[in-house]
């Protein structure tokens, strides 16, 4: 039997998020610059290069891979890898395969995702108004995420909103978000704006809304029930009792929720990061191209990574300055 991944700190490692692109069709401000510069496409990993480190993962006990961008639905030709990953549904070694999306291509693709075991999905939307959501995406179109919506829900799958909170922003349509999800039978997290990428073109503080302060407006409304269930990452959960739907709770800022960390990211070069507020990073590239048919060099590479996981991160707003900010955008790294 092979050896599971544990970290220093006694955590097994069962939750992997692999990015596949930097792309993107949007351009979110807390996310990336509007004038982004992609990397050369020989740079990232091929789709049959994924497969293979996403299979060397499952095998040693990763058992929910999330795949995130960029937006991973632009990615040519993904389809055939979450068809080719199916395969560890199949047998049972993963538990789950999912995907965070803008939802800009899931009126094209939700059939399909769901045909290869995708059951759940994570649509980032911040926002129901059209004019703000062509604000904060700079690019987006709020109609075709909402027929996104229509038709991954049409398709079976179970859809969770994803929302940035955003400081004088979508601070006025708090409820007016949780009565949309609540209406189509969606749950909700709401994320913390966290100091990555370039400061000098977002105001991180200034777009900085405490979730402590959101709970708060949120409890005026509605009876909060604590959840001890976790999802296997880092969201906290309530259930209104009013509605019965879970509201998620993302914060590194206000509660640090590192000693429960189950899971690395892989940047779609072959990069893996152990933690997304540290810039400690394993390449994991190099040995699944110098050894195309030897999988021992990279599964050593990934427990030597593994190995060097820290207890957790530094982010801290509260000196009023973004400390612990990281200096690659959101997108490297994967959403």
């Amino acid at each position: 039997m092979t050896a599971p991944l544990i970290d220093p700190f006694a955590r097994a490692i069962t939750y992997l998020r692999v990015s596949v692109t930097d792309r993107c069709d949007f351009r979110c401000v807390y996310c990336m610059a509007e004038n982004m510069t992609f990397l050369p496409k020989k740079e990232l990993l091929t789709l049959e290069e994924l497969d293979r480190l996403c299979s060397t993962f499952v095998g040693l006990g990763v058992q929910k891979l999330r795949i995130t961008g960029g937006e991973p639905l632009v990615r040519r030709d993904i389809m055939k890898f979450f068809h080719s990953m199916s395969r560890h549904l199949d047998s049972g070694q993963l538990k789950e395969l999912t995907l965070t999306t803008n939802g800009s291509q899931l009126e094209r693709f939700a059939k399909d995702l769901y045909a290869a075991g995708v059951r759940r999905v994570n649509v980032s939307l911040d926002t129901l108004d059209e004019e703000k959501f062509a604000r904060v995406t700079r690019w987006g179109r709020l109609p075709q995420v909402m027929r996104g919506l229509d038709a991954a829900q049409a398709a079976g799958l179970k859809v969770k909103l994803n929302a940035v909170a955003l400081k004088e922003f979508n601070e006025d349509e708090l409820f007016t978000l949780t009565e949309f999800c609540a209406e189509r039978g969606m749950d909700m997290t709401w994320i913390e704006v966290m100091p990555m990428g370039d400061l000098g073109n977002e105001d991180r503080i200034g777009q900085y809304w405490s979730l402590r302060d959101l709970r708060s407006e949120l409890a005026k409304q509605y009876t909060l029930i604590d959840l001890a269930e976790r999802t296997g990452g880092p969201a906290r959960y309530v259930q209104l009792q009013e509605t019965g739907q879970k509201i998620g709770f993302i914060t590194p800022l206000t509660h640090n929720f590192c000693e429960s960390c189950n899971r690395v990211r892989i940047t779609c070069t072959g990069e893996i990061f152990m933690c997304l507020g540290q810039e400690d990073v394993a390449d994991l590239r190099m040995p699944l191209r110098a050894h195309p048919h030897d999988d021992a060099p990279l599964e050593a590479a990934i427990r030597a990574a593994i190995d060097r996981k820290p207890e957790g991160h530094d982010f801290d707003y509260s000196r009023q300055k973004a400390d612990g900010q990281v200096s690659r955008h959101m997108s490297h790294t994967g959403g």
